[in-house]
């Protein structure tokens, strides 16, 4: 799994693609959880176009993410969730701990405010 990380108007956004399962998830991880720590107030928006499979340690890792950017009052976005992705979420039932945007423009739009 590579991920490309890039800022725009104060939102950080990260694409990861291929597998998020096994060390993936580590990868994972070590790219998101950096970036949450150092900001005040995290923004991130992540582009799941590229991703064709996630497992629950995946999901664990966005749980993860997600539970430490609430402290610090952060938000997290998600675009492009195919639908093996989103009925992972669905069945753990955490799919509202998400915010969900049909585009890139309009997620940065929500999340940089």
């Amino acid at each position: 799994m590579a991920t490309t990380i890039r800022q725009r108007d104060k939102v950080t956004i990260l694409e990861p693609s291929g597998r998020i399962v096994g060390a993936a998830v580590s990868e994972l991880r070590k790219t998101i959880l950096p970036d949450i720590e150092a900001s005040d107030t995290p923004r991130i928006l992540i582009n799941f176009e590229n991703v064709n499979m996630m497992d629950s340690s995946g999901l664990g890792a966005l749980m993860e993410a997600r539970a430490i950017a609430s402290r610090k009052q952060g938000r997290i976005g998600v675009i492009n969730v195919g639908k093996h992705i989103k009925n992972l979420i669905v069945l753990s039932r955490i799919v509202s701990l998400f915010e969900h945007f049909d585009s890139e423009d309009e997620a940065i739009s929500a999340l940089s405010t």
